[in-house]
C-alpha cells in the first residue's frame, strides 16, 4: 500500500495502531507544512507536494513501535518507522522520510524531504538556521534563482510559521 495522499497516509497510520497523540502531532505538523506548500506553489517551485504531505503524516510512524519517544527524545523510532512502512508495502522513497526528517544533515535528501523536516521543526516554533538555509539554497537551485532573491521571502514565512508554534503546542496537549 503506497499512500497517494495525506488521507491515505492517515488511514495507514491508524491501521498500524497510531495513538491519538501521534495522529494529533502529524495534523499539527501538517498545518505548518501547508503554509510552506502554499508559498512553494506561489513560487512555482517544482516539488511533489503529495510526497511532502504523505511524508509529514508518516515521518514519525516508528513512534507506534517506540512509544517512549512519543513524549521523549530518541532516534530509535526513525529506522523502526522506515522498516515498519517498508514491511507494509510503502515505497522506499516514502519510507526513508522516517530517517531523513531527522537525519537530513547526514544524508543526501530531496527538497521534499527537507520540507518535511522543516515542517517538523516549525510546527512547534523551533527555528533551525542550517535546515532553513538548506531549504532556501535548494529552492533557489530548483528555480534557477539567486538565493538572496528568495531569502527574505522564505525567511519571513519561516518566522510566521514558527510564531504560531506556541498555539500549536497548546493544541497538541488536548
Amino acid at each position: 500500500m503506497n499512500p497517494a495522499s495525506a488521507e491515505d497516509a492517515n488511514l495507514l497510520l491508524a491501521r498500524l495502531g497510531a495513538p491519538p497523540r501521534l495522529l494529533r502531532h502529524v495534523a499539527l505538523v501538517g498545518e505548518a507544512g501547508e503554509r510552506l506548500l502554499d508559498l512553494a506553489g506561489a513560487l512555482h517551485l517544482p516539488i511533489n507536494a503529495a510526497l511532502v504531505r504523505v511524508g509529514i503524516v508518516l515521518h514519525d510512524a516508528g513512534k507506534i513501535l517506540v512509544s517512549a519517544e512519543l513524549d521523549g527524545p530518541g532516534g530509535e523510532h526513525e529506522p523502526r518507522g522506515q522498516d515498519l512502512l517498508l514491511d507494509h508495502g510503502v515505497s522506499p522513497a516514502v519510507a526513508r522520510i522516517c530517517l531523513s526528517h531527522a537525519r537530513w544533515s547526514e544524508m543526501s535528501v530531496s527538497l521534499e524531504e527537507l520540507l518535511v523536516a522543516l515542517s517538523d521543526k516549525l510546527w512547534k516554533g523551533v527555528r533551525n538556521a542550517q535546515l532553513e538555509e538548506r531549504v532556501i539554497d535548494e529552492a533557489a537551485k530548483a528555480l534557477d534563482r539567486d538565493r538572496w532573491d528568495l531569502f527574505v521571502q522564505l525567511d519571513s514565512l519561516f518566522e510566521e510559521v514558527a510564531a504560531d508554534g506556541a498555539a500549536r503546542l497548546e493544541r497538541s496537549l488536548v
